[in-house]
C-alpha cells in the first residue's frame, strides 16, 4: 500500500513502506492512502504501528470538567433512583403489612446503590463509553490510551470511588490538581473522563 506523506506542509509521494522507512516518518507525521478520506497521524494506523513500533497516542484534547461530571452524576442518581422507586412503588401497592412496606422502602438505601453500581459498569464499558447523565453532558469514560474498558476495569472504576467518597470528598476535588481532571478513583483506576470535541 502506498501513502502519501506531509512533509513540510506539503503532501507528497506517494511513498511505499520501505521508502516511508528511508524518510524515518515520526508517529505524528500525517499520511494518508487512496482508500483514506482524510490525513491521519502514523501512529492511528494500525499496519504502521505494526511495522514501526509506534505506539498508539492519546488523542485527547478536552477533559470533562468537575461541573460537567457532578451534572452527569446528578443526573445518573436521578434516573437510578427514580426507575427503582417507581418500581419499589408498583410493588408496594401489593403489600399489604405496614412494617414490611417500611422494611421495603428502606431497602431502597441498599438498592438503589447496587444497581447505580451494575448501571454505571454495563453503561461504561458499552461502545457509547458512558451513562446516560455522562451522554448528556458529552462525556465518555476510557482508559489512558482513550480504549474502551472492560466491564472488569469499568467495575475497578466504579468501585474505587469509595476512596474519592472516604476522603469526606476530596478524592472528586483531586481533578483540580492534575491536568488531566482525574478523580481519585480515575487515577486509582487509570482511566479519564473525556469530553467531546467542540
Amino acid at each position: 500500500m502506498n501513502y502519501t506523506l506531509v512533509i513540510n506542509g506539503k503532501p507528497e509521494g506517494p511513498y511505499t513502506i520501505d521508502e516511508l522507512k528511508a524518510l524515518n516518518i515520526k508517529p505524528g507525521d500525517f499520511v494518508r492512502t487512496d482508500a483514506m478520506d482524510d490525513y491521519k497521524e502514523a501512529h492511528e494506523i494500525a499496519e504502521l504501528r505494526q511495522l514501526f513500533g509506534f505506539q498508539k497516542q492519546v488523542l485527547i484534547q478536552y477533559y470533562g470538567s468537575f461541573d460537567q461530571r457532578l451534572t452527569a452524576a446528578a443526573l445518573d442518581w436521578f434516573f437510578v433512583s427514580g426507575v427503582c422507586i417507581i418500581i419499589a412503588f408498583t410493588i408496594s401497592l401489593f403489600i399489604t403489612n405496614m412494617m414490611i412496606g417500611l422494611a421495603f422502602a428502606f431497602s431502597l438505601l441498599i438498592v438503589i446503590p447496587i444497581v447505580k453500581f451494575i448501571y454505571q459498569v454495563i453503561m461504561e464499558s458499552s461502545a457509547k463509553q458512558a451513562t446516560y447523565g455522562k451522554q448528556l453532558a458529552g462525556l465518555t469514560v476510557c482508559d489512558m490510551q482513550g480504549n474502551r474498558l472492560t466491564p472488569a476495569h469499568a467495575a475497578g472504576r466504579n468501585a474505587a470511588k469509595i476512596f474519592s467518597v472516604l476522603t469526606l470528598f476530596m478524592g472528586y476535588l483531586y481533578c483540580y490538581f492534575n491536568k488531566q481532571q482525574q478523580c481519585l478513583h480515575d487515577k486509582i483506576a487509570a482511566t479519564l473522563v473525556i469530553k467531546d470535541r467542540l
